[in-house]
């Protein structure tokens, strides 16, 4: 098992709540401004940073074991890794408890991708610090 890269565990936690910003805001429009004065959903921004943050952790981990050597023979790996994470466990788990609460389908689709989406960025910044 190689070292775990931790300023890419960082910057892709970052990378992945800016791409939520994105997803949120010019592309999808459905959530309230972020710089609008208020610094009430700061919080939420610091809680999403830790999800993300623990979730990089496990990427981070999950590459180091797979080897530098592998990933540099096999450069998909680092999306396949990563956007299949998100694809087979988070989105899946997201959309039944979203359901279960009632969220519209195309809400919980948009919020499913938007995971799947921060996996995949995080999987590129491994890839782009390899």
């Amino acid at each position: 098992m190689g070292p775990v890269n931790w300023l890419a565990v960082v910057l892709g936690a970052f990378l992945a709540l800016v791409v939520g910003i994105v997803w949120y805001g010019p592309l999808f429009r459905s959530g309230p401004p972020m710089f609008d004065g208020s610094r009430a959903r700061l919080p939420n921004y610091l809680w999403a940073l830790v999800a993300w943050l623990i979730a990089a952790t496990m990427i981070g981990h999950t590459f180091a074991r797979t080897g530098a050597e592998t990933l540099a023979a096999k450069p998909w790996l680092y999306w396949m890794m990563a956007g299949g994470l998100g694809l087979t466990i988070a989105a899946p788990a997201l959309f039944i408890g979203l359901a279960r609460h009632g969220v519209p389908r195309r809400e919980r689709w948009r919020d499913c991708g938007y995971w799947v989406a921060g996996f995949l960025a995080i999987g590129t910044t491994f890839w782009a610090l390899g």
